[in-house]
């Protein structure tokens, strides 16, 4: 299910909210009003395949009787350590197996067919949607309360809560326990809270709808194409680089607000990434919950910063080597990891001393969208030869087919230039969502309230309704 859905507006979401707050006004404890969530959570995730509610919760279980283990009085090292490692085992395991399983088989089949030798049948394994999050953040806990920075949790109905809450459950942002325990314990309703919620909802539904659809067609018509032109080359990569922005964004929102509207303070996670003026910098501002994960429980225990100058280099390697292959089983997001972790090296080797540096910072800043821009192209392609075939159209190295002028006539209408022009404006004004949202007025929420009537009215005429991150 997808809070941009129909389903989920006019029937899931009522319906939730009502019973919710029905029993919150009978005087139900927390301990009841975590176990409905729970519960909607299950059929929120479950709803189209309810076969992946008893993987979530097999791994939820297995973590939970980590953590008692881990925290049981007069536990010995090995028997945390063996806890944790069981804990991150079972999830990474799962992980591996649903994400990774064909890309991995379909790697010794290329060798076995080039040691001549028969390849090896290989079963079809479905994708449980956003494994990658609730995984990661189930993992974290374990980690956290072996290190002694989040309190172990007593009840297996509030772990299961925290794990499948379904604002945040499939596509992020990636929440840490001890920033939602207390909430989880005891929370304040407050109809303050509740409006705020209500505006970043309405804010992101309006960006999913307005933005992120609306310059996703664009995108997926020209890399469609067989040989777009240079210019439509350039238009449909610019697309795609708001479409995923805006997209994400726009569920991250959206996932805020549905968690103040219960209670909850989920964490900020994008700052204006394509106002960034270094890739080093982008990283702090794109996916912040994804990228804080990888920087405490990989970057820093690899040593971080404080090592050497090649040892250094490969903690930055190896953490976007890993963020490219936590995002698919494809070798374009490996490749996009390493190609990110290229532009980080070259920009800590040079410090300050580059030319990079010494620009103005408007050309620092479009330097660095123009490498963020690439990479999203690679990112975007199916494979390295189609990225680089996208590549060479952008540069005016292919023949352009006859067929780029119908391609220009359906990308540049006037509705396809506003759209990218609000994009444009959005994304590198120094204009925050999240900032605008946080802070309410009456004004404010009668815009929330206009633009998702607005959106809602035009959710009714698209078919075109994807959230790119729930593939990760």
């Amino acid at each position: 299910m997808v809070f941009s859905s129909q389903i989920f507006l006019f029937y899931f979401l009522p319906t939730f909210l009502v019973g919710y707050f029905v029993l919150f006004k009978l005087g139900a404890k927390h301990s009841l009003l975590n176990l409905f969530i729970t519960i909607f959570s299950y059929i929120f995730y479950g709803w189209l395949e309810p076969w992946l509610v008893f993987l979530m919760f097999g791994c939820t279980l297995v973590v939970y009787v980590a953590g008692r283990f881990i925290s049981a009085p007069g536990a010995s090292k090995f028997q945390r350590n063996f806890a944790l490692g069981t804990a991150i085992a079972v999830n990474l395991g799962a992980l591996g197996f649903f994400k990774y399983y064909m890309f991995g088989m379909g790697i010794v089949n290329d060798f076995a067919t080039m040691l001549g030798c028969e390849p090896f049948s290989i079963m079809t394994v479905l994708l449980p949607v956003g494994i990658s999050f609730y995984s990661f953040q189930s993992m974290s806990y374990a980690i956290d309360v072996w290190r002694g920075t989040a309190p172990p949790v007593k009840n297996f109905a509030t772990f299961a809560c925290y794990v499948a809450l379904f604002p945040q459950l499939v596509a992020g942002p990636i929440v840490r326990y001890n920033t939602v325990a207390e909430e989880l314990e005891t929370r304040s309703h407050t109809l303050e809270n509740f409006i705020r919620g209500i505006i970043f909802f309405c804010f992101g539904f309006a960006e999913k709808i307005f933005l992120a659809n609306q310059v996703g067609i664009i995108a997926d018509r020209v890399f469609a194409a067989d040989a777009p032109g240079v210019i439509n080359s350039w238009w449909g990569a610019l697309a795609y680089m708001f479409q995923i922005y805006f997209d994400f964004s726009a569920y991250s929102n959206m996932a805020i607000g549905l968690g103040l509207m219960l209670g909850f303070h989920f964490p900020r996670n994008f700052n204006g990434p394509y106002r960034s003026k270094s890739i080093t910098e982008f990283w702090k501002r794109w996916h912040i919950s994804l990228t804080s994960w990888f920087r405490d429980y990989l970057y820093i225990p690899l040593g971080g910063n404080r090592v050497g100058k090649a040892r250094l280099y490969f903690n930055l390697f190896m953490v976007m080597f890993v963020s490219g292959v936590w995002h698919g089983a494809n070798w374009t997001f490996v490749c996009w990891g390493l190609y990110h972790a290229f532009f980080m090296i070259v920009e800590r080797a040079n410090n300050k001393n580059a030319f990079y540096y010494k620009a103005p910072k408007v050309v620092q800043l479009i330097i660095t969208q123009v490498i963020v821009l690439f990479g999203w192209v690679l990112f975007r392609a199916d494979s390295i030869g189609e990225a680089v075939r996208m590549w060479k159209n952008m540069l005016g190295l292919n023949a352009t087919a006859a067929s780029d002028m119908i391609l220009t006539a359906e990308i540049f209408t006037p509705n396809c230039i506003v759209f990218m022009i609000l994009a444009w404006m959005l994304a590198f004004w120094k204009f925050r969502s999240f900032d605008w949202c946080d802070k309410i007025s009456l004004k404010k929420a009668f815009i929330a309230l206009g633009l998702f009537i607005l959106a809602t009215l035009a959710l009714f005429t698209q078919s075109y309704n994807p959230f790119l991150y729930f593939q990760f």
